[in-house]
């Protein structure tokens, strides 16, 4: 009696199946694209650069007024979006003095918010002339005298580095709580970057064009004026356009003592006395006024300097 066995033929595994498109396994299908095919595609405004942005905003708006209106949060540390438009539309408004009373009141602390607004941007204005004018002057002058650079640069970090709350009192002392003060306190905001960013920019200019429009027959003043200058105007609007930045967040500081009228002083007064909506709103056209700004400052950069990515 033999002991060998009948060969079996050789089974298929499940592994060795070819897979038929249109088929099922296990009860999943594998149709390709099917699971790309049932994601509806998102609609093309949404997709749009210019809506996102505005999407963005009104989710957040939706998200706050959800949050207040279920109280979540105490309305004295987070007011209602209502609330916050109540106080700018009541900030630019008159009104009765109080419930039956003739005395009529315009605005807030006798100022409409915009007139704060406009009184901190013509202090921003006047701080960032001086700083402009200012600081290029000695950013050129610190980029062609070397040893003048080593030894007037380190007192320029140093004056970068303090915040504006370190040496507001020591200005109050010299000039007093007026518009000086403020002034002052807002050059010495945007004076720093103005200069670093006009050394870079001068230290950064290709030196062969330069000696190429003097072997040309160009004078050093015309080589200046047509060669270095426009070389480091990029670096220098870049400059101006951090400098503004700082200025504007020094606005609140600037306007602590005897600010009013000043945006900045407005916020700190409501805050100060609890009307947290009013001092939301005036967080809000700080904000909204610091993008128009930056804006503005991005305008002019690409204005004057048109050459910048097309070289």
């Amino acid at each position: 009696m033999s002991d060998a066995t009948t060969p079996t033929p050789n089974m298929p595994s499940a592994s060795d199946t070819p897979v038929v498109a249109g088929t099922a396994v296990a009860g999943t299908s594998i149709v390709a694209g099917e699971a790309t095919a049932k994601r509806k595609p998102m609609p093309a405004w949404m997709k749009s650069k210019k809506i996102q942005p505005i999407i963005s905003l009104v989710l957040l708006i939706a998200v706050w007024w959800g949050v207040t209106s279920a109280g979540l949060i105490n309305s004295l540390y987070l007011p209602g979006p209502k609330a916050v438009w109540d106080a700018f539309i009541e900030a630019n408004s008159c009104r009765p003095a109080s419930a039956g009373s003739s005395r009529i009141v315009c605005g807030e602390q006798q100022y409409f918010l915009w007139q704060h607004l406009v009184v901190s941007l013509e202090r921003i204005g006047i701080g960032m002339a001086l700083g402009i004018v200012v600081g290029v002057l000695v950013g050129f002058i610190l980029a062609e005298i070397g040893w003048l650079n080593r030894i007037i640069l380190p007192y320029i970090n140093f004056i970068r580095a303090l915040p504006p709350l370190g040496y507001i009192g020591l200005l109050i002392v010299w000039f007093g709580i007026g518009d000086t003060t403020k002034i002052w306190l807002l050059f010495l905001a945007a004076f720093p970057p103005i200069v670093l960013a006009t050394v870079d920019g001068i230290n950064g200019v290709n030196r062969d064009r330069v000696n190429s429009a003097l072997s040309l027959g160009a004078s050093r003043p015309k080589a200046f004026l047509f060669v270095v200058f426009p070389s480091a105007l990029p670096s220098i609007m870049n400059g101006i356009r951090l400098a503004v930045g700082f200025a504007w967040t020094t606005v609140v500081a600037a306007e602590l003592n005897n600010g009013i009228p000043g945006i900045g002083a407005l916020a700190y007064l409501s805050g100060t006395e609890l009307n947290t909506p009013l001092t939301i709103a005036c967080i809000f056209v700080i904000g909204i006024a610091a993008l128009l700004l930056d804006w503005l400052i991005l305008g002019i950069t690409h204005l004057v300097t048109p050459w910048v990515g097309k070289e």
